[in-house]
């Protein structure tokens, strides 16, 4: 289908509004009034302009409290719109939006609302325009769909018909089913949005808090299969009031609301795409330092051992058990200290993976590759964070591609005694606080992982919003973060979680090789001692290595934290039992330790 886009979804000027949403690929735009009143273009020229970029405009809005109002004011009402469809003839734009009224001059009385409605259909016909009647889930007589297509069907004329809303409508609890009565040709647009879950004040929450589809927590999904089985054939737009949304760039948010749309399409069985590849492991991680030895250090102090370097770039490899970690000293370093740059997927179909993302408007990355190198797709996450699908080494695929490692070059090396790590528990994330959605509709669309309840925990400076995205075993886990507390350079720390079966003796050994972990306060085993009971002697051990506790209905969890280096921290983790989370309400000691630290 058609996609457009509402210009106060995105920042900037009108004409840099424009440009976003044809770079990203929409097929029309709604003009907002504000835009196009503080534009220093005429009509004619966002017209044009609009030719240019291959856009098409699709709703001129909005028009307010038009309707059930005295004679005297609906006479100054009717001067009003006659100006607007002057001007949008001007701009070549054939529907306009009328919201429901929320002015206290309107009548409860649908018959007159009716009549009116009516009048301003047969003034808009002499100009070519239709008017699409809009319940708002504040209108002060009028705030639910079904309430304004009654009075859309009294009126009974051939240039009004109704735009539904999708947060108008399930914000208000409205069973969309019955969006299925409305004849599909009487649907004259369809507005989408999303929105978190949230209990205030509707205005309030749809003026500052939308986001797009699959973001938030209403069935916009379903909404959507029902206005199709209306019949309704035209585009899918998205009108979205966002506070975070309007301070960001335009042409990232462009994208990723272009990409919101691509995916509610497949749900909604309207296109189809590559199929998700869900990745079934993390193959390494890839850490950019100009100065690998505080890097080195503690991954030895890990028990961790150097065992490659690349053929061709300065990258080496260590690696203990299933757990891999690159070390890159090349020219993508960064100057201030240690960074989490790169993750490798295991994939089984690495070619598929990568056709999705490409499909779903993830940047594809270049790559310097030497003749002998493996190929490896590779595309960018909203942060930066350089995603790489992987094949694994077993995979079923005949005959299999160059694996990765191929690409390494075994080096001498003391064979370290190991201490316990196992693999990749999981990875932390911190996300640029304006990319936080986006983030967690790119790593659930792109990578099919599935995105667990979001969580606030509080950290010195405010409160740290965190969201899980994991595939179905657990073998990929990547809690995606953001929050108020810097470190020491101004940017946001990364960590990534070690799984150990048994966290004593790999603290232990961390310590006993030099590490520095993370001291926690007492004050933490005290409470600790008042909500669980432990055998004698484990909260002692527990204190003494800064071990933290928590367990939930499938099973209990115990971790620890190294020291930062540059940006970039570990932790050990020990999981029981079938534990699920990531010891979320032991996050606000973890961040206050390392604040006093810094």
């Amino acid at each position: 289908m058609r996609t457009s886009i509402a210009t106060v979804s995105l920042s900037g000027s009108l004409t840099e509004k424009l440009a976003a949403a044809s770079r990203a690929g929409f097929d029309g735009v709604e003009i907002f009034e504000n835009d196009l009143l503080a534009s220093p273009l005429t009509p004619e020229d966002i017209r044009a302009r609009c030719a240019d970029l291959g856009l098409s405009i699709d709703l001129y809005q909005p028009m307010r409290d038009i309707e059930a109002v005295p004679p005297e004011e609906f006479a100054r009402n009717l001067r009003r719109a006659r100006h607007k469809f002057e001007l949008m003839g001007r701009l070549g734009a054939d529907t306009v939006l009328v919201c429901s009224s929320v002015s206290p001059l309107a009548e409860d009385h649908d018959a007159l609302a009716a009549a009116q409605l009516r009048q301003l259909a047969d003034l808009a016909q002499d100009f070519g325009i239709r008017v699409a009647y809009e319940a708002l889930a504040w209108g002060r007589h009028v705030n639910t769909y079904d309430h304004a297509w009654r009075i859309v069907e009294a009126a009974d004329h051939p240039a009004l018909g109704t735009c539904l809303d999708s947060f108008h409508i399930l914000a208000r609890g409205s069973d969309p089913k019955g969006i299925e009565d409305i004849p599909g040709e009487k649907i004259f647009f369809l507005q989408l949005a999303d929105a978190p879950l949230m209990a205030m004040d509707v205005l309030q929450w749809s003026r500052h808090y939308r986001c797009f589809p699959g973001q938030g927590g209403l069935d916009v999904t379903g909404l959507v299969r029902h206005v199709i089985a209306a019949g309704y054939q035209g585009p899918l737009s998205l009108e979205i009031f966002n506070d975070v949304f309007r301070q960001a760039e335009a042409g990232p948010t462009a994208v990723d609301a272009h990409r919101s749309l691509l995916v509610l399409q497949e749900a909604a069985g309207l296109a189809a795409l590559p199929e998700p590849v869900v990745p079934t492991g993390a193959a390494f991680v890839e850490l950019v330092t100009a100065d690998a030895e505080p890097a080195s250090a503690l991954l030895g102090a890990l028990g961790f051992a150097r065992v490659a370097r690349h053929r061709s770039k300065p990258v080496d490899l260590w690696q203990q058990g299933e757990a891999r970690v690159l070390v890159n000293t090349g020219p993508a370093a960064r100057r201030d200290g240690t960074s989490l740059a790169a993750v490798g997927l295991e994939s089984p179909d690495p070619s598929g993976a990568a056709r999705r993302a490409e499909a779903l408007l993830a940047p594809v990355l270049p790559r310097r590759l030497a003749p002998e190198d493996a190929l490896l797709d590779a595309v960018a996450a909203p942060d930066g964070t350089e995603l790489f699908f992987v094949a694994t080494q077993d995979a079923a695929q005949r005959p299999a591609p160059p694996h990765w490692r191929a690409d390494f070059v075994d080096v001498p090396h003391q064979d370290a005694a190991p201490h316990g790590v196992t693999r990749i528990d999981h990875l932390a994330l911190t996300q640029p606080w304006h990319e936080f959605d986006e983030a967690v509709l790119f790593h659930r669309s792109v990578l099919g992982l599935h995105a667990q309840d979001s969580v606030d925990v509080a950290d010195p400076y405010g409160l740290h919003r965190s969201r899980a995205v994991t595939n179905a075993d657990g073998s990929v886990r990547i809690a995606l973060g953001v929050g108020p507390a810097p470190t020491e350079d101004g940017a946001r720390a990364q960590h990534i979680a070690l799984a150990t079966d048994d966290v004593v003796a790999t603290a232990r050994a961390f310590r006993d090789a030099g590490g520095r972990l993370l001291a926690v306060p007492a004050n933490y085993y005290d409470d600790l001692a008042a909500r669980h009971e432990f055998p004698d002697g484990e909260l002692e051990t527990y204190r003494e290595l800064g071990i933290l506790y928590d367990r939930d209905a499938y099973g209990e969890f115990r971790h620890c934290y190294t020291h930062t280096v540059g940006r970039v921290f570990f932790e050990l983790a020990q999981r029981d039992g079938g534990y699920r989370g990531y010891g979320a309400q032991n996050a606000p000691v973890r961040l206050a330790a390392q604040h006093a630290v810094r």
